[in-house]
């Protein structure tokens, strides 16, 4: 049983488990129906997405100091009470079930889900390798 950490919108993996995504909004100009469908996610957590002004910085950031700045953001925004029991949870539930959780960015060095597989190691997770 482990949590896997994956990008939206790709095939599924075997036994890859419940798909859900940690992104601030759903996927643009899909139908809520067919999330699951097209790989999106079954489930959205939102809670341990990055904020709006977060986001902004990973957008503009173009250097490695940026994108620093950005993961201390969001690393902080993960301190907040629902999203360190969102965290707290999902390291739990990877002791016992097979899941995945995901955003859409292609690079993972440049995206939220860099920093969160760290947070979900620190917090106790088992991540699939």
């Amino acid at each position: 049983m482990a949590v896997r950490i994956i990008r939206l919108g790709t095939a599924r993996l075997p036994a890859e488990g419940l798909r859900i995504g940690t992104v601030r909004r759903p996927p643009r100009g899909v139908p809520k129906a067919e999330f699951a469908k097209r790989d999106f996610y079954d489930t959205w957590l939102p809670t341990v997405a990055p904020s709006q002004e977060a986001m902004d910085m990973a957008h503009a950031a173009t250097t490695p100091a940026r994108w620093r700045a950005f993961f201390r953001r969001y690393r902080s925004e993960m301190k907040r009470p629902d999203a360190a029991h969102a965290i707290a949870l999902l390291a739990a539930l990877s002791q016992g079930t097979d899941f995945s959780v995901g955003c859409y960015c292609e690079d993972e060095a440049h995206c939220h889900r860099h920093e969160l597989r760290k947070l979900l190691l620190e917090a106790g997770a088992k991540l699939a390798p």
